[in-house]
């Protein structure tokens, strides 16, 4: 740093600061001190700046699945937002989502040195008495049920299903089915959750709900159910993959979208306007999700003490082409 200092003709603190990207300098001053680290082949020693300032700018993130679309995007979020705050992501995927496996997880990210973690947990894992999050360290949870006692970063899930059913009631539909997803999972139970209440509040009784694993090949088969029942003219798949084999299976056996069977989805992934029809959906702010998930942690590292309850991210519902009036409405 000294050597770079007397190259640039500018003080110690000057590089420093430059190196750690603070404000307060010039843009002149700051162009010096660059091309005096490139001519002189200088990077900052990240180590020894974690020792200097006992943290690590790198945040953990701990996840039991990268198969399903949401924690994809989930994880793409964290990591973009983790950028802009100026901290690394550390990925650590977990087969199975056991208490030891949780403790060994934390156990290397804590090798690997994370100032804090993100857990992406789908299933119920938290909910069950015996299983906890080592303490220690901050964390903040995305999608769970754990609200009471961590911090909890959440989509909406209850809401943005009960616009789903609403939408298709409001249309003239007598019911509406339901295509649901894993019986382990969070978000899963929360929509069908939802989806029995809404049709309770509007004095219906739900048909029994097809249950898929969040696949579009599980919606194809739900669907090839599905289109046997000509008393079907609603359809609320759990998400968009699930929804467009649903699409294929009713096109299939001759049952048109959405003059016979209207079809909504959940989540609004990016190839949902491309299906055949547009699909209708549950529009999910993943973005804004990853965004809290990092704010939470890095107030977590100032806060001796975190504090627990869930943060709901509002969802919005995307009109498209795939709804309609029932057959001679």
């Amino acid at each position: 740093m000294g050597d770079v200092a007397r190259l640039a003709g500018v003080s110690a603190q000057t590089v420093s600061r430059v190196s750690n990207g603070f404000a307060g300098v010039t843009e002149e001053t700051r162009r010096q001190v660059l091309n005096a680290m490139r001519e002189l082949d200088y990077r900052p020693n990240s180590a020894a700046r974690a020792l200097r300032r006992g943290e690590f700018r790198t945040l953990g993130v701990i996840t039991f699945s990268l198969s399903t679309l949401g924690n994809i995007r989930t994880l793409d979020a964290i990591a973009t937002s983790a950028a802009r705050e100026g901290y690394a992501v550390t990925l650590l995927p977990v087969a199975v989502p056991t208490q030891d496996e949780v403790n060994g997880a934390f156990s290397r990210l804590g090798e690997l040195a994370v100032d804090a973690v993100i857990v992406i947990m789908e299933t119920h894992l938290l909910d069950a008495a015996t299983v906890s999050l080592p303490p220690g360290i901050p964390v903040v949870v995305a999608d769970s049920d754990a609200g009471d006692r961590y911090t909890v970063v959440d989509t909406d899930q209850a809401g943005g299903a009960r616009d789903a059913v609403r939408h298709l009631l409001d249309l003239g539909h007598t019911t509406v089915w339901h295509l649901a997803g894993p019986e382990d999972s969070f978000a899963a139970q929360r929509r069908a959750n939802a989806w029995r209440a809404t049709l309770a509040e509007a004095g219906l009784a739900p048909p029994p709900p097809v249950r898929g694993d969040w696949s579009a090949e599980s919606g194809y088969r739900a669907g090839l159910l599905l289109a046997e029942r000509p008393d079907c003219t609603a359809v609320f798949a759990a998400n968009d993959q699930m929804a467009l084999g649903l699409l294929r299976a009713l096109h299939e056996r001759g049952r048109t979208v959405p003059d016979e069977v209207s079809v909504v989805g959940f989540d609004d992934i990016p190839e949902s306007a491309s299906f055949l029809p547009p699909l209708t959906t549950i529009h999910q702010d993943f973005a804004e999700v990853g965004r809290l998930c990092v704010e939470g942690v890095l107030t977590g590292m100032r806060r001796p003490t975190p504090e627990p309850g869930t943060t709901l991210v509002p969802t919005r519902l995307v009109s498209r082409r795939s709804t309609a009036p029932p057959p001679g409405r």
